[in-house]
């Protein structure tokens, strides 16, 4: 079951005119990390993801699902990790950009231009990519005017934040763990839950499908199946109604203030394959003394690093976005002479002395 207790992400607060040194393209463990080194180092950096949230793969897939492989954690849930890596970086020279795919670089180590699908233009020193297997996305319906309902904060791929569906009627669509998890874990909270599925059939553990089907019982949540999303209906990104059809192409209207999406998400390299490092199909080799890539200035780290010896664990990336993190400072810095110290011995955060 998924946990509900809230823990929001940053705003954007990109800035188009600060020559940042470390562009971090991936807000997942890796690349949160690697921001909090890159500020330990004295250095600014923009973390850049396409989801609306920070996390990567760990908050959009697995929030509640617990790691028992973070050192000193003997267990801990991935969404509470997330936050944490967050918190400990909170002290220091570091932006966000959210909802953004990082498309074009051009430019040289100590001065690339990053453009983004939305066309903000992002200066960096140096990039550090923490993509994992790619920039992830929403598998989304193809409704009509569906961006318009995500702006209005009424269609959603993901729940950050229980409490707005309070009372709410709620649309949740697609078949498997995801859609039911969530069903049940608003179950009681909304007005009404209205659970759609293109077949009678979910895709979930039999303990599951019987919670579910106590809860249709008490009148909490309402199967309608085999039914597929058809249209949206409201005005102002406020949503009011979501048009069903069967597959004889029977219609039924459902009064809704959410849609509630859980179709997967996509990844892909795609972008980066242009960009001179290297990139593979799903991997970017890397200089595994450095995790600089084959264009100077760039370095990659996380499970979207390609390296002798690569074992694909958090714990990692969190070392390789150290490496990288003084290669970059090298880049940023290089009239000066990098000096190591324990983070014992520095004052960095605010908030200590």
């Amino acid at each position: 079951m998924p946990h509900t207790h809230e823990n929001p992400s940053p705003s954007s607060n990109f800035d188009a005119s600060k020559n940042y040194d470390v562009a971090i393209i991936g807000a997942g463990p890796s690349g949160l990390f690697a921001a909090f080194q890159c500020g330990m180092l004295g250095m600014s950096s923009l973390v850049i993801d396409a989801l609306s949230h920070i996390g990567g793969q760990c908050s959009a897939l697995y929030p509640e699902k617990p790691i028992y492989d973070i050192p000193a954690c003997p267990g801990i849930l991935a969404e509470d990790l997330v936050q944490n890596l967050f918190q400990q970086g909170k002290d220091f020279d570091i932006s966000y950009l959210l909802k953004r795919k990082a498309v074009f670089l051009e430019g040289e180590a100590g001065n690339f231009t990053l453009t983004t699908h939305q066309g903000e233009k992002i200066h960096a020193k140096t990039i550090m990519i923490a993509s994992g297997p790619g920039a992830f996305g929403p598998n989304r319906p193809p409704l009509a005017q569906i961006e318009e309902f995500e702006e209005g904060g009424s269609v959603h791929y993901s729940v950050r934040k229980a409490s707005l569906f309070t009372d709410a009627f709620i649309v949740i669509a697609g078949g498997g763990d995801s859609a039911l998890d969530w069903a049940l874990a608003l179950a009681g909270k909304a007005e009404k839950i209205y659970l759609v599925h293109r077949r009678d059939k979910f895709r979930a553990h039999q303990a599951t499908l019987d919670l579910v089907e106590e809860k249709v019982k008490l009148g909490q949540i309402e199967k309608i199946t085999p039914f597929q999303l058809h249209r949206l209906e409201g005005e102002n990104g406020k949503l009011e109604k979501v048009i069903v059809n069967s597959l004889d192409d029977e219609e039924k209207a459902l009064k809704a203030t959410h849609l509630l999406a859980f179709f997967g998400l996509s990844s892909d390299l795609k972008a980066v394959q242009s960009w001179g490092i290297g990139a593979e199909k799903n991997a970017i080799p890397v200089n595994p003394f450095t995790m600089e890539t084959d264009l100077k200035g760039v370095f990659a780290i996380g499970d979207v690093a390609k390296r002798p010896g690569k074992v694909k664990l958090i714990l990692q990336g969190f070392a390789e976005g150290s490496l990288a993190a003084r290669g970059a400072w090298q880049i940023a810095h290089p009239d000066e002479a990098l000096h190591l110290e324990h983070s014992t011995s520095l004052c960095a955060p605010k908030d200590k002395s």
